[in-house]
């Protein structure tokens, strides 16, 4: 309660000040303007659609990314309400535009951080874990790591097999509080369980050690019958088709803007050395689809490297003067935009590797079996990896089990504001010790 309530305050406050905020703009530079029934609809609007919109709710909450999405599309919600009532009161012509500009822009911005800021600091935020999960031990069943907050040998105490009305009602009194309830136990046991927590109106869960080298991703069924998620693609629909549009426009404008660097860069390479301007190799790409990729040549077209067996070493000799340069300052990576506009590649995602890439003299594959999961998206122009340092050569194994985890991470977390953070940390290493 203290959490939902913190939050609820919160929200209301800072789309007040929002408002405010751009109500005291406008009066210091054009003239004032009653824009009090603004908050008059959005505020109540605004609570009722988040409730809604289960922004409040523990799952959410503790999660950065869905809190924010719902936060802001409950506020777009009540945005609109507001257009529609102005055109319905027929007050379009008396309608403080600026100001409704402004707040709406204040308060995502606001909206957004605070609720970052409250999901990573939560329980220092409000004194402590606002969420009970108790572990029922069922025999001899081992704890499993994880922090729980009450463990519960059930020997003697509770029998999921033994119909007693007194046993349902003392474990419906020690899980009142809970918030999610899970069970340890023999996988013999697992149905009892199950049917004794369908009624505990309480979130029950069982562990299936088993299934961890699955990793299975959620549970549906088909003809009647229970089936494991154990693979989907990254993003759903909307998403693709926001994450195409932004490479799209951001990939055409960078072009536009670089035509004039990369002509300049295409007759330098000409003059350092013989041989083409573009250097292609085939990578792999989403769905582990081997593509073409494209760099600017920065080494001697004799001593290049296909197939990608040999990382590119500091000092390396292959590399010619012009090269050297363009590798350093990551200029060699520009024509790769024109795989992101045909639709090979990403603004952002994990770094496309050649097919005879090695680390510690092992094909990457051969160091992790997880390497191929990364491929569930388009690979990208730069990456979660990239920004915190992870790139140069893999001369052992830790450097390409760093750039994987990064890479699972960027999957798993995926979100248009982290793309857009993580394009923007790009600037910060496109000069790095690493690009050699």
């Amino acid at each position: 309660m203290r959490m939902v309530l913190t939050l609820l305050v919160l929200d209301i406050l800072l789309i007040t000040l929002s408002f405010s905020a751009a109500g005291g703009i406008r009066d210091r530079f054009i003239s004032s303007a009653s824009w009090s029934f603004v908050l008059l609809v959005v505020l109540p609007i605004y609570v009722i659609t988040a409730i809604n919109l289960h922004a409040y709710t523990a799952t959410n909450v503790q999660r950065a990314t869905t809190s924010i999405k719902k936060s802001v599309l409950a506020f777009i919600i009540a945005l609109c309400a507001v257009i529609i009532a102005a055109f319905a009161l027929k007050t379009t012509d008396t309608f403080p535009r600026l100001v409704v500009f402004l707040g709406s822009i204040f308060a995502v911005l606001t909206l957004s951080i605070v609720r970052y800021v409250f999901a990573q600091h939560l329980e220092r935020i409000i004194g402590g874990n606002p969420f009970s999960v108790v572990l029922l031990c069922d025999g001899d069943a081992a704890i499993p790591d994880g922090k729980f907050s009450i463990v519960i040998r059930t020997d003697g105490v509770f029998d999921p097999d033994r119909h007693d009305p007194v046993m349902y009602d003392r474990l419906a009194a020690s899980l009142q509080h809970a918030d999610r309830v899970i069970v340890t136990c023999n996988p013999l046991r697992r149905v009892a369980w199950s049917h004794a927590l369908q009624g505990a109106n309480i979130q029950g869960e069982i562990f299936v050690p088993e299934l961890d080298a699955l990793a299975p991703l959620g549970m549906t069924a088909y003809g009647g019958k229970s089936t494991l998620i154990i693979a989907n693609g990254p993003l759903g629909l909307v998403d693709r088709f926001i994450k195409r549009g932004f490479d799209a426009l951001l990939a055409s404008v960078l072009l536009v803007l670089l035509v004039p660097l990369m002509i300049v860069i295409a007759i330098l390479i000409k003059r350092g050395s013989e041989g083409p301007v573009f250097f292609t190799q085939a990578r792999i790409g989403r769905g582990n689809q081997i593509f073409t990729m494209r760099k600017f040549r920065s080494m001697r077209v004799e001593a290049a490297d296909g197939s990608g067996k040999r990382s590119t070493a500091r000092d390396d000799d292959r590399v010619t003067p012009i090269g050297r340069f363009i590798r350093r300052t990551s200029i060699d990576e520009l024509p790769q935009l024109l795989n992101v506009l045909s639709g090979d590649m990403s603004i952002v995602g994990p770094r496309p590797h050649a097919i005879g890439s090695r680390a510690a003299d092992k094909l990457f594959w051969e160091v992790d079996h997880r390497y191929w999961h990364r491929h569930a998206a388009k690979p990208g122009l730069t990456g979660l990896a990239q920004v915190r340092g992870y790139r140069g050569a893999t001369l052992v194994e830790e450097d390409l089990e760093k750039r994987l985890q990064a890479d699972l991470e960027y999957l798993k977390n995926w979100s248009i504001w982290r793309d857009i953070k993580i394009v923007m940390l790009t600037f910060c290493v496109l000069v790095h010790r690493n690009a050699y």
